[in-house]
Formats: C-alpha cells, structure tokens, sequence
C-alpha cells in the first residue's frame, strides 16, 4: 500500500503462471471473492492464459495479503483470509485435478484434505511448505506428497541435510530446499543434489520461491533429471527477483 502497488498473486497462483510463461499449462483450483480484487484475479489469470474453469467465486471478500519491503526484502503483513477461510473441493475439482500430469499446492491452499484421493488417483503431487518446517502438515501430508519444496535460510547444514533425508524416508520422492543466495538442495533418496545460483540484480524477493519451483515443476513434466530442473528453477528465480513483479517474462521453449 505504502508504494501503491498491488498483484493478483499467491503461491500457487505465481506458480501457475510462471509455468505457463515456460510453455507448461496450469489451471487454478480455488476460490475468490465477489468483490473488484476477485474480477481483478479472474479477469488476469485468463489474460494470462490460466484454465480458471475450477477457479470458483464465493460470498464475501478475496483473500489479501499486506505486504512491506525492508529494502529488497519481502515483509509479510496483515493477512486476510476472506473467503479461503470456508474453501470447498468437491468432487468436480477432484476430478478435474486427477486429469493433470501434476497437482502442486501450498501450506494456505486448505488442499491437504483431498491429497489422498489426488493419490487414490494416482496423481504427482508436489507441495509448498515455505520455511514452515515444523508445521503440522509436513507430517500429516507426507504419505501424499511426491515432491516436497521448503525455504531454509541457513544454506546447507547437517540439520536441512537431515530433514531432507527424513522426508523422503517417510514417503516424499523429492524433497528440495531453497536456500537464498546460497543455491537449493535436493534429496532423491540416493545422492544430495546442490542447485546453482544465477546472478542476479536484486529488486525485489517477492515471488522467488515460487518462480524456483514452477521452473523445477516445468522440468519436471518435460522429463528432465533433477539437477536439470534445479538449474531451471534456479535461473527463473533469477529472473523474478530481478522485476517488482512475481512473474517472469515469457519465455517459452
């Protein structure tokens, strides 16, 4: 508000049209709010070429996060949940979620209830959990989650080396962290796998984390192998913190 500025943004959101500036296509499967900031959402996923077919509207206002900048930092403010408070997935939305290559979701998408039909279905699924490693739904969703994403701001230590390796011993295929300046780390099961750093122009870190993991998901869906889809995801989170904005440019190929 302070620099009057405003997106239509969130996790899965950003993640959604990064991956489709790549050349991968996305749908939303959430809901927004009958008020200006719910049309301004709908009305640019679909500009942006998003399927928002699932993309429901409920009674009441869209979800909004105040956001502040401590120089090129992000800083999380107020957040107003609205109508993501009493979001639904019925089975229409499991159904056309189960007909994607991959489902990906995040701590706030109030998803975690239907990953064990997207798994009774045999759907990829792949989950954003932020630096949140100690919340409840990193161990409640493991049985559901293919490829697991955390922020750790340490850069590589025993204790991410550990909770990597716990991840994927309790279910995950992939578990990656993002680790900043200071690269990403993957564990496959077998061999830790280190991410490169791009340099980069710092702007702003806004939409970093889920620049990284649409370019590691387009890789992904293309058949790349993992330190492939760590430098794609690497080089688009170059990109990103290099604009105000939370998308890349496009850039499809």
């Amino acid at each position: 508000r302070r620099l009057g500025r405003r997106y239509p943004t969130g996790n899965v959101v950003d993640t959604a049209v990064n991956l489709i500036k790549l050349g991968t296509p996305a749908s939303v499967i959430s809901t927004t709010g009958d008020d200006d900031y719910g049309i301004w959402m709908r009305k640019t996923l679909a500009q942006e070429g998003v399927d928002i077919s699932h993309l429901k509207t409920g009674r009441g206002p869209t979800a909004v996060t105040r956001m502040d900048m401590n120089g090129t930092d992000r800083v999380h403010g107020e957040y107003q949940e609205g109508v993501l408070s009493h979001i639904v997935f019925d089975e229409e939305d499991i159904a056309f979620a189960s007909e994607h290559d991959l489902v990906h979701s995040a701590l706030w998408g109030k998803a975690d209830s239907i990953l064990p039909r997207l798994k009774e279905n045999s759907v990829p699924v792949s989950f954003d959990y932020a630096d949140r490693l100690d919340h409840p739904l990193v161990t409640s969703t493991l049985p559901f989650v293919d490829f697991g994403f955390f922020s750790y701001h340490e850069g590589r230590d025993r204790r991410i080396e550990d909770f990597l390796k716990d991840k994927v011993a309790r279910g995950m295929k992939i578990a990656t962290a993002t680790l900043g300046a200071k690269g990403s780390l993957a564990w496959d099961g077998q061999t830790f796998w280190d991410g490169p750093v791009f340099p980069a122009t710092v702007v702003n870190t806004v939409g970093a984390g889920d620049s990284f993991i649409a370019g590691f998901l387009h890789g992904l869906i293309r058949g790349s192998d993992l330190p492939e889809c760590l430098r794609i995801g690497a080089r688009i989170a170059a990109d990103v913190i290099q604009v105000f904005e939370p998308w890349i440019i496009e850039q499809k190929g």
